[in-house]
């Protein structure tokens, strides 16, 4: 009897200890941005590591879809590359801060056979294809940014976001601010009625699309370009230079930038400066201030804490840019209004 109560006794604390472990798990669920997904999965990764009873998972569903979750109460958080205006900050049932995390580039990649050389884009030119009235690579506009390059009499195969996307927003707010046209026309959003072209879902689906689609111009954040190795040309910006998006030209579309403490929202695109690219923007987490689960607000907290410490230490590695000190010591005193 002794030794039949003494086997139960372990059987009852080996199964306390496989309880105990799963009843201190905290997963937060987040959505939104695929601008950001590279460097949002290496941080939850990461942040795991260091606190392995939180798992923070993220659904890269596009800045539109994050944005929707969060306002239908489905997710812990949402992630935008679009700051939200107050009439779309209203739609949101509760209070919610935007947060600058990274800094990235989005870049016009292209597929062209036989084009081996790094193609110079003006404004006029990237309105124009993507308005349908520049049609064919060997367009006289194309050929005069790009002299000694023997470019085909192949039509020009436009592709675009097919999802709310905060990627299209940061190509269609610059396209706005180079094009008269564009901005009459079509204008800026995270989803647009496209003049011409085919649609991919996500940064993802576009990078795969032009890299099978002969003739093909996509827009892409620049590490999805990198790491499909899919070419993308160097952008004429507001100085008149053509810069290739890089880390360097990524910071210097920042340099200018002014926030008022509390309040990041704010458009880099065609920034001034002559290493300025102009199709950079900042993205966004946005994250509720007040939470029913104060042990989940504290703990989401604490990976922004550790985020804008620790994780801008991550980003260059992945081909984002880092903060500008000056803001992150701004977002420090933010995070202390969540709780």
């Amino acid at each position: 009897m002794i030794r039949l109560k003494h086997r139960i006794s372990l059987l009852l604390l080996a199964g306390l200890a496989l309880v105990l472990p799963v009843m201190g798990q905290t997963t937060l669920n987040g959505a939104g941005a695929t601008f950001p997904y590279p460097i949002y999965s290496k941080w939850f990764s990461e942040y795991n590591k260091l606190h392995p009873e939180v798992q923070i998972n993220y659904q890269s569903i596009g800045s539109g879809g994050g944005i929707n979750q969060l306002k239908a109460g489905t997710v812990d958080f949402g992630a935008s590359d679009m700051p939200l205006k107050d009439d779309k900050v209203k739609e949101i049932p509760v209070p919610f801060v935007q947060l600058p995390t990274v800094l990235g580039s989005v870049v016009p990649s292209y597929n062209i056979s036989g084009v081996t050389a790094e193609l110079k884009f003006t404004p006029q030119v990237l309105a124009g294809i993507y308005l349908g009235k520049i049609s064919k690579w060997n367009d006289p506009a194309i050929a005069k940014a790009n002299p000694g390059v023997k470019l085909p009499d192949t039509g020009i195969v436009v592709i675009h976001r097919s999802d709310g996307s905060g990627t299209t927003f940061v190509w269609t707010d610059y396209l706005s601010k180079v094009s008269p046209d564009w901005k009459s026309s079509v204008g800026s959003n995270t989803s647009v009625s496209w003049p011409i072209g085919l649609g991919g879902k996500g940064n993802e689906g576009v990078t795969g699309m032009v890299r099978q689609t002969d003739g093909s111009i996509g827009y892409v954040e620049l590490i999805y370009a990198l790491q499909n190795k899919v070419p993308f040309g160097v952008v004429q910006n507001a100085a008149g230079n053509f810069v290739k998006a890089s880390l360097e030209s990524t910071t210097a579309a920042a340099s200018a930038a002014k926030f008022t403490p509390g309040d990041f929202r704010i458009s880099i695109t065609n920034a001034p400066g002559k290493d300025a690219y102009p199709i950079a923007s900042f993205t966004y987490l946005l994250v509720p201030t007040h939470w029913k689960d104060a042990g989940k607000g504290k703990i989401m907290a604490d990976f922004l804490r550790w985020m804008l410490r620790d994780g801008q230490q991550m980003v260059e590695n992945l081909n984002y840019a880092k903060l500008p000190q000056g803001l992150v010591e701004m977002e420090q005193a933010t995070v202390q209004k969540i709780q």
